[in-house]
């Protein structure tokens, strides 16, 4: 019998919804570099559930699909969800305008809010799916599990430069760890 060439039907859903987690962090990273829109402490909250995402991805694509791993995927997206349902009901009210840009008539944080609920229900679907040998060492693979890793270390240098070593502004008008380094080093 043949060794199978193409990835199972979980690897390459487990490659998807990576996929998506990077698409979701890199849209986000560059709507922040490129149209100056920082994140607030709730984006940067979302950030944080689509990286627990990422990382329970990773761990499948790396290690095996593993029980905990999706736990850790789940847990991820019920912080996120919870975050950016948080984040849409304090701007729910006739005349609100928002927070931030819109794409397609929608604030970031509620596509990050749809986002999350097609990534549960997609670990839903990986989790009942007969053949869950899901270890990649594709090039595929490789390269969403670098672009996830440098797009989690830029993300996390942008929220130091941001936010520094304390609280967020609540509503960000400049990177006040950079301000706050650059008065420390002299220049």
């Amino acid at each position: 019998m043949s060794k199978q060439t193409f990835p199972s039907l979980a690897a390459l859903g487990n490659q998807l919804a990576l996929l998506a987690v990077n698409g979701t962090l890199a849209y986000a990273f560059f709507d922040q570099l490129f149209f100056g829109e920082l994140p607030c402490p709730l984006c940067l909250m979302q950030r944080v559930g689509f990286v627990l995402i990422g990382f329970a991805l990773v761990l499948n694509i790396r290690c095996g699909a593993h029980a905990a791993h999706y736990g850790w995927g789940i847990i991820g997206g019920l912080v996120g969800m919870t975050v950016s349902l948080r984040q849409v009901l304090l701007h729910i009210l006739p005349g609100d305008q928002g927070f931030g840009s819109t794409f397609l008539e929608l604030h970031f944080y509620t596509w990050a809010f749809v986002g999350y609920i097609g990534l549960l229900a997609g670990f839903a679907i990986l989790l009942m799916l007969p053949n869950r040998d899901v270890r990649s060492r594709s090039w595929f693979a490789n390269a969403l599990v670098i672009l996830f890793i440098l797009l989690v270390l830029g993300n996390l240098v942008s929220t130091l430069l941001e936010c520094g070593i304390g609280p967020c502004a609540d509503d960000p008008v400049r990177y006040d760890g950079w301000l706050w380094l650059r008065s420390r080093l002299g220049f």
